[in-house]
């Protein structure tokens, strides 16, 4: 008896619109050939359904899919991986890629941007090498690559520290701690918050960081009313700029 030869895990970006009220135009935000390859697949690991088929049809409306919507096979990533993250130790995340050892190309999708980038979706990826499934990662919008890039901050040396301590006092600390690091070793700090904590966390960098340390803010990245601010902190209070409440951000300092 063959074995089948086994499919390949894609890692298939999203555009960063999730949430927002407008849309980026799809073909804008992610490179033909992804989108091809996307609709190729119909086997798919998400952080949630419902959003996995309105990207779904997003596509088809571009590039037709190899099977009709209702036909796709959909897994989502349980709730447990999105609350503790992937490397909790305690998600087997095999049994989601059983497709792809019948032959099934598999599609991995976060709600936005690309999936195991600060989302949910890296246990999967070591759980195909793990399996000998190919993990091939589209090409796609990456907010954090995105808003360093646009920053003019130390592009050379850099980290993402995820979120930061929702408690008030902790945050402070967790500010001041990142700021030494970045300005002792010059190593840009990234990190990002729930949209609508994004006016609790500028207004707590503003009033924590250093007069002449550099904050950018990447709010809407891709979408039309996308903005970039970076300037030192001297300046943001000189000329405060409301946080939106609803795009997602990048928050990053350094020096």
């Amino acid at each position: 008896m063959n074995t089948p030869t086994r499919g390949k895990l894609y890692l298939v970006p999203a555009p960063l619109d999730f949430g927002c009220d407008e849309q980026t135009p799809l073909q804008d935000a992610l490179p033909l050939g992804t989108l091809q390859a996307a609709a190729r697949i119909t086997h798919w690991i998400c952080e949630n359904a419902k959003s996995a088929r309105a990207y779904l049809k997003r596509i088809d409306a571009v590039v037709p899919l190899a099977a009709p919507l209702q036909a796709q096979q959909i897994q989502e990533l349980p709730r447990e991986v999105h609350k503790k993250g992937d490397h909790a130790g305690q998600f087997d995340a095999r049994p989601l890629l059983a497709a792809a050892l019948q032959g099934h190309d598999v599609g991995l999708l976060s709600e936005a941007g690309m999936p195991a980038v600060a989302d949910p979706g890296s246990s999967v990826a070591k759980a195909a090498h793990e399996m000998g499934i190919t993990v091939v990662p589209l090409t796609g919008p990456v907010s954090l690559l995105l808003a360093l890039a646009a920053s003019g901050l130390n592009g050379q040396n850099f980290a993402f520290v995820g979120y930061l301590p929702q408690d008030a006092d902790a945050r402070v600390q967790r500010i001041r701690e990142l700021e030494a690091l970045a300005l002792k070793t010059g190593q840009t700090q990234l990190f990002i918050e729930t949209p609508y904590r994004n006016a609790a966390l500028l207004q707590a960098l503003t009033q924590t960081l250093q007069h002449n340390t550099r904050l950018a803010v990447a709010r809407g990245l891709t979408l039309a009313s996308s903005q970039v601010r970076s300037e030192t902190v001297k300046a943001w209070r000189a000329k405060p700029s409301p946080a939106d409440e609803r795009a997602p951000a990048v928050f990053a300092i350094g020096r």
